[in-house]
C-alpha cells in the first residue's frame, strides 16, 4: 500500500511542477481561462467520436483562446459548450458511450464516457485558478457547491 501512496504523491508533485512551469511566460486572463475551459469541453466531445481521436494541435487551440478578450463572451462560449455536450449526450445511446475512444495518448481505448471525468477534472482545475484570481483581486467568490438564488 505504501508504494501506491508514494506513487500518488509523486504523481501529484510531478503534475504540479508541470502545471506551474509556464508561469514565467504569458498566462491566460480570466476571460481566456473561461474560453479555454469551454474550448476543452468541445475538444473532449469532438475527440470522443472522432476516428482519429483527439486533436493534438495545442498551439492552434491556444492561439484561438488568446484572441478572447471579453469575459461575457467567454462565459457564453462555456454555456454553448455545455449545451452542445448535453445535446451530444442525448443524441447517443448508452452503447455508443461505452465504445472505446480511438487509440492515442489521450485516454486511448477507454470508454467514450471517460471524457466526462476529464471535463470535470479540467473545469475544476480552471475553476480553482479563477477562484485564486478573484481572491487576489480582493473578491470573495461564492461557494461553488451552493446554488445562487
Amino acid at each position: 500500500m505504501k508504494s501506491t501512496l508514494l506513487a500518488q504523491l509523486s504523481s501529484a508533485n510531478d503534475c504540479f511542477g508541470r502545471s506551474t512551469a509556464a508561469l514565467a511566460e504569458g498566462v491566460y486572463t480570466a476571460a481566456q481561462q473561461v474560453a479555454h475551459a469551454a474550448q476543452t469541453i468541445d475538444w473532449f466531445m469532438e475527440g470522443a467520436f472522432s476516428p482519429q481521436g483527439f486533436d493534438l494541435d495545442f498551439e492552434a487551440q491556444d492561439r484561438k483562446v488568446r484572441e478572447v478578450t471579453s469575459l461575457a463572451d467567454a462565459r457564453a462560449r462555456l454555456s454553448r459548450a455545455v449545451e452542445n455536450a448535453q445535446e451530444l449526450v442525448n443524441s447517443k445511446s448508452d452503447e455508443e458511450w461505452s465504445q472505446p475512444l480511438a487509440d492515442g495518448p489521450i485516454m486511448g481505448g477507454q470508454p467514450r464516457a471517460a471524457v466526462f471525468g476529464g471535463i470535470t477534472d479540467h473545469t475544476a482545475h480552471h475553476r480553482g485558478a479563477l477562484t485564486v484570481y478573484s481572491r487576489l483581486l480582493g473578491k470573495t467568490p461564492p461557494n461553488p457547491y451552493i446554488p445562487i438564488d
